[in-house]
């Protein structure tokens, strides 16, 4: 069944060109929440806006791949606007410079719905003007993205991942009553969700064995994916499944760089210098590596 659905997404892609000036920062994860003690962003909030500035004074395109807005332990989104307003409004400017492209994920699967994407992005109260004004007009988001370039025939396909997790595609409503209502008061005690693949080892492999299935049977299309909040750049000679990883990793955000049609995998992170002074770096994990040497063979 998974594997089908994983054919859908491909099938229902949206298609992005893109060229050696193309310049893209791939994250995912971040699970913005609402400032409490369950929203693990909160913890990496200033790596991520410093990350995200970076990008946007350089001139890149952010592309999101899923569960960027935690709206399973979240019901009220101008709660979320408000404990990370600076980061929406660094969002809202790539969005209004047509930088920003935006992928639903389990968390955020509410989006699936364009009238939901409406009816909670497309305005906010501003209570300093004591008024309801617009915030991320006409905002799309997709299931999934599809890069091509021109000249090569085959492409690279981009989903959050969850359409090789059952339980967090099909019964997203289940999983989002769970995690409200039972796993998030148990992580005061210490408890993880054993459905979520980023906190259980046994579903994250089961999720990129599929993954990898469909890849095999699909002659070798290039996946990249979030998820499973564990980062992947094969070899050339590997299968081509990429993941970004997620950004709330402890003191460390991941994602996936395409500069120049080569794609290198990243961390950004705080780092104490010998004379005292913290400062958050990027470095190059894996890479930079051409993307033709993925995107070899027929179609």
């Amino acid at each position: 069944m998974m594997q089908h659905t994983i054919s859908l997404a491909f099938q229902r892609a949206h298609s992005l060109k893109i060229t050696k000036k193309s310049k893209l920062i791939l994250l995912s994860d971040c699970h913005r929440g609402n400032n409490s003690y369950a929203d693990d962003f909160s913890h990496n909030s200033i790596i991520y806006e410093h990350a995200l500035s970076d990008y946007y004074q350089n001139g890149f395109t952010y592309i999101e791949l899923g569960d960027g807005i935690e709206l399973w332990e979240n019901n009220k989104f101008s709660e979320i606007l408000a404990s990370h307003k600076n980061v929406f409004d660094l969002l809202l400017k790539f969005h209004q410079r047509k930088r920003l492209y935006l992928i639903w994920g389990n968390h955020d699967m509410v989006f699936k719905n364009k009238k939901n994407v409406s009816k909670i992005l497309g305005s906010y109260f501003n209570k300093d003007t004591n008024k309801t004004e617009p915030l991320f007009k006409d905002l799309n988001y997709y299931e999934s993205l599809e890069l091509k370039i021109k000249d090569l025939e085959k492409t690279i396909f981009l989903m959050h991942g969850h359409q090789a997790d059952f339980f967090n595609y099909y019964c997203w409503k289940l999983s989002r009553f769970l995690v409200r209502y039972l796993w998030k008061p148990l992580q005061l005690i210490g408890y993880n969700d054993p459905t979520s693949p980023a906190k259980n080892h046994k579903e994250l492999i089961k999720v990129e064995k599929r993954i990898k299935k469909w890849i095999q049977h699909n002659k070798n299309q290039m996946v990249i994916t979030g998820h499973t909040h564990r980062p992947r750049f094969p070899a050339p000679n590997e299968l081509p499944y990429f993941n970004d990883g997620s950004c709330v990793h402890p003191k460390s955000i991941t994602g996936l760089e395409i500069v120049a049609l080569e794609i290198s995998l990243i961390k950004w992170e705080t780092i104490t210098h010998k004379d005292g002074t913290v400062k958050i770096e990027k470095t190059i994990i894996e890479g930079p590596s051409p993307l033709s040497l993925y995107l070899k063979g027929e179609k």
